[in-house]
């Protein structure tokens, strides 16, 4: 199968000579889950074009440092192509902005939230658990690094993975094809970590320190990459 990645942020400049790109850290981690993917990638943010649906077999929408409400040339064909591929059924998976742009697509709310920066490792409850989760379990920590948040989600969209600071962290929708994360998966702990540090100055010194001492929580990570894999092959 072609997944087809569309990368909408870039690894910040001041960690781009140490870290791999988003598209590149998704395809290791959908290897290290045992898929056999074929990738391309189409960089919307830089202004290429949105790919022809008659082309794509399944789509992931990586994060990025842009908001669902920023006025970007790229954002409104992004959402119209959201919104044909889930009238098509076609395969797609969105993490962090990707999230947020695919319930902002198909009829939620998403915004800064009052809540603040959400960083480090992140406990989820597992809300609902489709088939292609297997026997997870009933929580699973994952690490983050967000402020905007998907406040309500789409008539479409039934909440998988759920916090306290996140109520919708994970959504899965009821075309059966359509899923999204808000944290990730994809993010080797090294650099989750370097993304906390990047944050010192701008989130407060508790949340930083929080974010730092969260690493310490081992991570669900590669089992979560197992259960995307799962859906996007299974589809």
């Amino acid at each position: 199968m072609k997944l087809t990645i569309l990368q909408t942020g870039e690894v910040p400049d001041a960690l781009r000579a140490r870290f791999a790109p988003y598209p590149t850290m998704f395809q290791r981690m959908f290897e290290a889950a045992g898929a056999d993917f074929r990738y391309e990638v189409v960089p919307v943010a830089d202004g290429a074009a949105i790919p022809d649906l008659d082309g794509v077999e399944a789509v992931l929408i990586t994060g990025s440092s842009a908001g669902v409400y920023d006025d970007l040339p790229w954002l409104e064909p992004l959402r119209a192509f959201i919104r044909r591929a889930y009238g098509r059924s076609t395969p797609m998976v969105g993490v962090c902005f990707g999230h947020q742009i695919m319930a902002d697509a198909l009829g939620g709310t998403v915004r800064k939230s009052e809540k603040g920066w959400g960083l480090g490792r992140q406990r989820y409850d597992v809300v609902t658990k489709p088939a292609f989760m297997g026997a997870a379990p009933a929580s699973l920590a994952v690490s983050c690094s967000h402020q905007d948040q998907v406040i309500t989600p789409p008539s479409e969209a039934e909440t998988l993975l759920a916090s306290a600071f996140t109520p919708h962290a994970g959504l899965v929708y009821r075309n059966g094809a359509a899923l999204s994360l808000q944290p990730h998966p994809e993010f080797a702990d090294d650099y989750a970590l370097a993304l906390a540090d990047l944050r010192e100055g701008l989130a407060p010194d508790s949340v930083v320190a929080a974010a730092r001492a969260s690493f310490a929580t081992p991570s669900d990570s590669r089992a979560v990459a197992g259960y995307l894999t799962r859906f996007l092959a299974e589809r």
